[in-house]
């Protein structure tokens, strides 16, 4: 299979983008599409060029770091999947794939496909966390939790922090990814006593990072690779009213 890239390079911050466009000769079908992308930067290499900027990781699936716009999709247009995860096969022979960054105000380009989400990172440091010190891990039925509780919390803590839903967002919102992480914790007896807190925090921490109001387009949830629910948003309405009702 041979395809054209056209790839969004950006020297820097500070530097203006530009598209480029190269060639991806004998891709194979079971590639995936970070495997294809280091097949064209070893070529780039031998040609004395510089090679394509991309972040990855664990390329399972669950780490978060890989995301990429892919033909104005974040992460590509297939569901629930990580660009990781996405294979060449679903790609025709001498097709034209564009590939860019996420794009938002609070992920600056560091360079090329790279973006900087440590904003994810100082929002859950606001509150996406239980602070009391709880010695040991407690036997798993010391604390009874219902079952319908317990999947919720699960559900919400599968998100990965990989800011697909902000790229795919028109307001750039963070909501989804903020509402996963306070749902995960509101569900539990363990994050109850902290909760209103929890909730006001974060949330006052994400409008500081600069990331839009959420408008219940949806394209947050249609792009999440752990297909987090758009009713965590509203949990966290929920949970900020009520902290900021109670003063927490």
């Amino acid at each position: 299979m041979n395809l054209t890239l056209k790839v969004w390079r950006q020297d820097g911050p500070n530097d203006p983008g530009r598209f480029e466009t190269y060639q991806a000769s004998d891709v194979k079908d079971e590639m995936s599409f970070l495997e294809m992308l280091d097949v064209v930067n070893e070529n780039l290499i031998e040609a004395g060029r510089e090679p394509i900027t991309f972040d990855s990781d664990c390329r399972e699936g669950i780490c978060g770091t890989c995301g990429l716009v892919i033909k104005g999709t974040a992460h590509g247009t297939h569901a629930a999947t990580t660009t990781c995860e996405v294979r060449m096969r679903s790609f025709k022979d001498g097709e034209t794939i564009t590939v860019e960054p996420f794009r938002a105000g609070p992920f600056p380009i560091i360079k090329d496909l790279v973006v900087d989400r440590t904003a994810f990172d100082r929002i859950q440091q606001k509150g996406g966390y239980v602070s009391a010190n709880v010695g040991s891990a407690p036997d798993g039925n010391a604390v009874p939790v219902p079952k319908h509780a317990a999947d919720k919390a699960m559900d919400a803590a599968s998100c990965i922090g990989c800011g697909a839903c902000v790229a795919a967002c028109p307001n750039a919102s963070a909501s989804l990814f903020v509402s996963a992480k306070i749902s995960q914790l509101s569900w539990l007896p363990q994050g109850a006593p902290e909760r209103g807190r929890r909730a006001l925090a974060m949330v006052a921490q994400m409008d500081d990072e600069g990331f839009g109001d959420c408008s219940n387009h949806g394209e947050c949830e249609a792009v999440c690779p752990k297909e987090i629910s758009i009713e965590n948003i509203a949990r966290m309405r929920r949970e900020f009213l009520k902290g900021a009702f109670r003063g927490a």
